[in-house]
């Protein structure tokens, strides 16, 4: 093709093969075509003449690669930074698809006192460049019902100023879920102190005003009679701007379950409508895993503990883009774990990160011990994910999928039942609390206890 594109031929059927070939045509329409394909034949293309090659190193491509991948709001956020003022857009999507370490600061509140107390099973979440970090449990069992709400703007320095909403919330509780939906937070579930299940859905909004401050409104919302059984627990995440998916938990009388719903929020709506998800085969019953939301109508599950009070590592893919959901399973033998897969973990933390992956830290195993690890989840390795059968069983897929990463800076140590959530850039992930080593008091049967801290993960992008 790029020999016909520049040959000297003035015969009239070359000229008018001339001034149709592709080569000819504006470089915007050009762009809108590359757009359709993959990396590996963007960079094929590139290699045919020298006016490919010259679009393929162009800036505005791959700002557009770069924004059709991994989202526009992720692109303005890392604009909004300094140090990403003058990026070479390729350079950049090369370091975010091949980053292999993170980078921890642990973060302080302004000394005035007013600080969230230790916790565990809490709901951590970032929400119009707010963090705001509701409930869970503390020492001696109990619940939390307090609310907190902190600012993270463009000139955040790692110190934040904690401000604490006293009317107006959800009753106190502990392994409740809650995501962020649009601008709104929504939450769902939970156990009080009494070890009563919860299944009411609230939706929250933030306001923030010059004069105010920061405002953080809570209601209740009406979901009729067909909601989901009482539970903590269990799994949730976002699909999309309108709509949240929860999976398992433990219900009624410390019952395991293995049902999927699907809550529909209308805009502005005070009702929303949940419908279950009848699809089979399905993951079996379990709690204290995750559900992450990469885009393109799919969701990954990951780990938690099953029925026999086994802990898991198994991941499977909730598929929205057919007719009906469809659960597929990657699975490999268990007694065979290829090196660089995860071990079993609970209560970790699943965060979608700047590049489309998962990002898996922490948990516990099935001996309690808990863990300091950061894994990426890359599902992108999956060559598609509307596949017919119900499973994948690849070892050198599951090597493909998983990488450890390298940590430096301040380690926040071994820990299970925290919370964690990113900023809108991706880059920046916040983990915060949880249950962590302690030394073994006179007063304690075990050396656990509930942790405070709040770090500040970044990825390194060289």
């Amino acid at each position: 093709m790029a020999e016909n594109c520049y040959s000297s031929d003035s015969s009239k059927n070359s000229n008018i093969n001339n001034k149709s070939c592709i080569t000819h045509m504006a470089y915007d329409h050009l762009i809108s075509i590359l757009l359709l394909l993959p990396i590996d034949s963007i960079l094929s293309i590139g290699m045919t003449c020298r006016r490919f090659k010259s679009l393929v190193s162009s800036e505005a491509l791959w700002e557009s690669i770069f924004r059709r991948d991994w989202g526009n709001d992720s692109v303005d956020a890392l604009l909004s930074y300094p140090d990403m003022k003058h990026i070479s857009w390729k350079k950049l999507y090369q370091q975010v698809s091949k980053f292999g370490s993170v980078y921890c600061h642990k973060l302080s509140a302004v000394d005035d006192g007013m600080c969230p107390r230790p916790r565990a099973s809490h709901s951590l979440n970032f929400v119009s460049d707010c963090l705001v970090l509701f409930g869970g449990g503390c020492d001696g069992g109990r619940h939390l019902d307090d609310n907190w709400v902190a600012y993270i703007g463009n000139e955040f320095r790692r110190i934040l100023r904690w401000q604490k909403i006293n009317s107006g919330i959800p009753s106190g509780r502990f392994g409740q879920t809650c995501a962020v939906v649009g601008n709104a937070l929504v939450l769902f579930g939970g156990i009080n102190d009494h070890g009563i299940r919860q299944s009411d859905t609230w939706l929250g909004h933030i306001v923030r005003d010059e004069t105010l401050g920061i405002r953080l409104s809570w209601r209740l919302l009406d979901v009729g009679s067909h909601a989901p059984a009482p539970r903590g627990a269990h799994a949730e995440c976002c699909v999309g701007d309108d709509r949240m998916v929860i999976h398992g938990g433990i219900g009624l009388g410390g019952l395991r379950l293995n049902d999927t719903w699907l809550l529909d929020i209308p805009n502005g709506a005070r009702s929303a409508t949940w419908y279950q998800i009848a699809a089979h085969p399905s993951p079996p019953a379990r709690s204290g895993h995750t559900l992450t939301y990469i885009g393109s109508s799919c969701i990954v599950l990951f780990g938690g503990r099953g029925m026999g009070y086994e802990v898991l590592n198994d991941v499977w893919l909730l598929d929205f883009g057919e007719e009906y959901p469809k659960w597929v399973q990657l699975t490999y033998e268990s007694s065979n774990v290829p090196e660089g897969v995860p071990l079993p973990r609970v209560g970790h933390s699943a965060t979608l990160i700047l590049g489309g992956k998962v990002l898996i830290y922490g948990g516990e195993d099935s001996y309690r011990h808990r863990k300091c690890d950061f894994w990426v989840l890359d599902v992108s390795a999956i060559p598609s994910v509307k596949i017919h059968s119900s499973t994948l069983n690849s070892k050198r897929l599951q090597k493909r999928m998983w990488r450890r990463l390298k940590v430096e800076g301040h380690q926040p140590g071994c820990r299970s039942f925290h919370r964690a959530c990113t900023d809108r850039s991706g880059r920046y992930v916040f983990i915060s609390g949880g249950m962590v080593d302690g030394l073994i008091q006179p007063a304690e049967s075990s050396g656990l206890r509930f942790d405070g801290e709040l770090y500040l993960v970044e990825l390194v992008l060289q």
